[in-house]
């Protein structure tokens, strides 16, 4: 409760930021003049892009079980609608627990396939901010955001690739295990298991550009929806523009907030629309929040579709996140 209470703080002092200096009168005009039917290619193009994730998750479990895009698109559903109602990223552990209820699959290795698409989506958000500051001068708050993005994510995903591919890293992590009491080493060492067979992809250098490549497609994807939802609001931005705002608001949503990111999305877009397009704050702040609601809504009634087609149990899923937290 107290890490729920302080993500709605958090998503209060970042809605106080977006807010601040803005014009009511004229954010209500912006929303009522938008034109709405630039909303229909943007949902689809960004559907489009949840289908290349699911074929991406498909190749990430390959070395696990073999599925296809298919067979995990309502896992990968789920998950998106349980990240917008529910707190701390649960929706990671909610497909996980649904692909391993549905498939059989292990849940440790599978959390280690969505920790890789998490560091595959950080990378393309850095390779997307490096691409637009080849046209457009970055300011120190998104040169701030780009050198914090690069220490966590590039050591991150070098380790991992390390780790899959050495020997000798896979040898050590057992010897480590083997020091751990008897009582827990069998369940440790299933665990390191089932953890190398989610990471495994990386042994395999075609594997591993076919998923850098997919995610790259996944995110122009959602960058052409940005785009389109822009036109709504008669802004004509420039490509680099639009993979900076895309990067940016999806980096802010890394930040601890309230279900569904409210708060810190808005600033990410604000950050760059008003911070460095010069688009004025009421425009950017309007097309945020179209922006926002069209990434919530559709996806979340197609989670809640599949939800109920899977016929998943919120009670098991609690209970399988708690035992996976005792494993780790």
């Amino acid at each position: 409760m107290r890490r729920v209470v302080l993500g709605i703080i958090v998503s209060l002092v970042f809605l106080g930021l977006a807010l601040r200096g803005q014009d009511f009168p004229a954010l209500g005009a912006a929303l009522r003049a938008a034109d709405y039917w630039w909303l229909l290619p943007a949902i689809a193009v960004y559907f489009c892009g949840v289908v290349v994730r699911a074929l991406r998750w498909a190749t990430l479990l390959a070395p696990v079980r073999r599925l296809t895009w298919r067979q995990l698109f309502p896992a990968v559903a789920v998950g998106y609608m349980a990240n917008n109602v529910l707190p701390f990223r649960t929706g990671e552990v909610v497909r996980a627990y649904a692909v391993s209820r549905q498939f059989g699959v292990s849940k440790t290795a599978t959390l280690a396939t969505i920790v890789l698409e998490r560091l595959l989506d950080g990378l393309t958000m850095l390779a997307f901010i490096l691409v637009a500051a080849s046209a457009v001068a970055l300011n120190s708050a998104l040169r701030h955001v780009a050198i914090v993005a690069a220490a966590i994510f590039v050591p991150a995903f070098g380790l991992l690739v390390l780790s899959a591919r050495s020997g000798r890293v896979v040898r050590f992590v057992y010897w480590i295990v083997r020091l751990v009491p008897r009582g827990v080493r069998q369940r440790a060492e299933r665990t390191v298991e089932s953890g190398f067979q989610g990471v495994a992809v990386f042994r395999s250098s075609a594997a591993l550009g076919r998923v850098v490549g997919l995610s790259v497609l996944a995110w122009l994807a959602e960058a052409a929806m940005y785009a389109a939802v822009a036109h709504a609001f008669g802004l004509e931005l420039s490509a680099a523009i639009v993979l900076l705002t895309t990067a940016v608001a999806n980096l802010a949503t890394l930040i601890p907030s309230s279900p569904g990111y409210l708060g810190p999305f808005e600033a990410g877009v604000l950050l760059v629309l008003a911070g460095l397009a010069g688009v004025p704050r009421t425009i950017a702040f309007s097309y945020a929040i179209v922006l926002h609601a069209a990434l919530y809504f559709p996806i979340t009634l197609v989670g809640l579709l599949s939800w109920s087609k899977l016929q998943l149990d919120w009670v098991a899923i609690r209970r399988a996140e708690s035992e996976e937290a005792v494993r780790l």
